[in-house]
């Protein structure tokens, strides 16, 4: 029976030793000022253009929990952002990072611009002039002439005469 309690002891003893790195347990103070901190980095995934420090959803509410349980365990602040993209994706950072995958995100505006500014000067900006519609008697021949000039005789004499 001693040995069976000398053992337990012990277990228990090594047991409280695995568990103790060595820190001290953050301060409240702390906790709420790093807490707030990387909640004013996450974006809201109901409300979607705010943080989560500022948002009132109930979705909000956990995702603040979470990051101050989080910090609690001693996480740093990078690690408490790693995990909560884990959770939710990269939508949940407000400054989402530069990828392959999100280049044409970065880049879309500026080529959509690019490409409109190719196209418009393509098309209206070296554009032959149009003709002006006063020099067309010059084009004329004398023959098409005098057939303009019989046809709009004839167009007048039955005006006078209806």
């Amino acid at each position: 029976m001693k040995l069976k309690a000398v053992l337990v002891i012990a277990f228990l003893s090594l047991q409280s030793l695995a568990f103790a790195d060595g820190t001290e347990p953050l301060s409240d103070e702390v906790v709420k000022a790093r807490s707030e901190a990387i909640n004013k980095t996450l974006r809201c995934t109901v409300c979607q253009n705010q943080t989560i420090a500022d948002s009132h959803a109930f979705l909000a509410e956990d995702m603040r929990a979470l990051v101050e349980q989080r910090v609690r365990l001693g996480e740093t602040d990078e690690e408490v952002r790693a995990y909560m993209r884990s959770k939710y994706g990269d939508f949940v950072l407000i400054t989402p990072p530069v990828q392959l995958s999100t280049i044409l995100l970065w880049t879309g505006p500026f080529l959509l611009l690019l490409a409109g500014s190719v196209w418009y000067f393509r098309n209206f900006r070296h554009s032959p002039p149009e003709a002006d519609s006063g020099d067309m008697e010059e084009d004329l021949s004398d023959a098409d002439r005098q057939r303009l000039n019989d046809l709009l005789n004839a167009q007048v004499s039955e005006d006078k005469t209806s």
